[in-house]
């Protein structure tokens, strides 16, 4: 496998102060990742580039990422209003082709960001985001695989590292854990039959292990273990090459190789949609209500949970559908 180039993240130099002490409380404090945190700067650069644009009379898409914000000042701060907020979003609507779901992203980033200058630094007195509705996003249903597919995709595991690759895929599909989640466990995270993963925002939660994951486990460790020693590297996860943890990208291009070993490449699967399977599976057996699946899910609300309840809905709906009267037409009435 070929190395992955690691992130690198923006160090914010280009910002004006009040914005990068924004961004470090952000990650400092509050505990999002650097890549939630980058979300973040690129969202509120561009919104400052473009009052910029906006004050000066003219506003140039194709100039915009060349603008410089680093002299944006707190008086010019002071005297954005809910109006420019309202043209930014419709800029990037017209202009720059942002759908509803990247506008709404925008639009919690300036949110966070005035509330964080109002409420907790008291550097500003009035929030012009208050009362900006998020634009309508159509909620999609998250594409899944079938049982089937899944048993398909467990059966073809095709690699010099088989017994890793096997359980990556079996903690995806069973634990329904995040990417970043999977990559970042170390081998003490492991207890026993349960695993202790470290979420967004540095939540942490247990998840319990069934037979099928503890035994991909003990059967991969005695694989990896023989490379190298956990006192040496604790992931859980190792390339066999370089000895060390496993990159996000590195397990991305594992399962996409996993996914056309098993003919499933092309239909749009990831590895967040095994997490999305995982999720289904569990809810469809009964096993795990909406509170459950919160839980083992790590999500914060429980109305993010409950799209998998309209998972089944559509399963409902289909199968009436589908029923052999469902095209059954009332014959004429006979007259005499």
């Amino acid at each position: 496998m070929a190395n992955s180039k690691p992130t690198i993240y923006s160090d914010y130099s280009d910002s004006p102060e009040f914005l990068k002490e924004f961004l470090y409380y952000m990650q400092t404090i509050k505990g999002l990742s650097p890549r939630t945190v980058e979300a973040y700067y690129l969202d509120l650069t561009l919104f400052l580039k473009y009052i910029l644009q906006k004050r000066s009379g003219s506003i140039n898409n194709e100039m915009l990422n060349d603008q410089s914000v680093k002299s944006f000042d707190l008086n010019a701060l002071s005297t954005i209003s809910q109006s420019d907020i309202l043209d930014f979003l419709y800029f990037t609507m017209n202009i720059r082709a942002n759908s509803a779901a990247s506008r709404a992203r925008k639009l919690s980033s300036l949110r966070g960001f005035f509330k964080y200058m109002v409420q907790k630094t008291h550097q500003l007195e009035i929030n012009p985001c208050e009362n900006i509705e998020l634009p309508q996003n159509k909620k999609r249903l998250p594409k899944y695989l079938t049982l089937e597919q899944c048993m398909e995709l467990l059966s073809n595991i095709d690699s010099k590292f088989a017994s890793r690759d096997y359980c990556i895929v079996m903690l995806f599909l069973n634990c329904g854990m995040r990417l970043s989640e999977l990559v970042g466990i170390d081998i003490k995270d492991i207890r026993g039959d349960t695993l202790r993963i470290i979420g967004k925002g540095n939540k942490e939660r247990t998840v319990y292990l069934n037979s099928g994951c503890l035994t991909a486990i003990d059967d991969y460790l005695k694989e990896r273990n023989a490379i190298i020693s956990p006192a040496i590297e604790p992931a859980l996860f190792i390339s066999a090459t370089r000895k060390t943890r496993l990159t996000t990208r590195g397990v991305q291009q594992i399962i996409e190789k996993a996914l056309k070993s098993a003919g499933l490449d092309g239909m749009g699967f990831s590895t967040h949609k095994l997490r999305h399977t995982a999720a289904t599976l569990m809810h469809r057996s009964g096993g795990a209500d909406m509170l459950a699946l919160k839980e083992i899910l790590g999500h914060e609300h429980v109305s993010t949970t409950e799209i998998y309840t309209h998972l089944s809905d559509e399963a409902l709906m289909k199968a009436a559908k589908s029923s052999p009267l469902s095209s059954f037409k009332k014959p004429a009435k006979k007259t005499d």
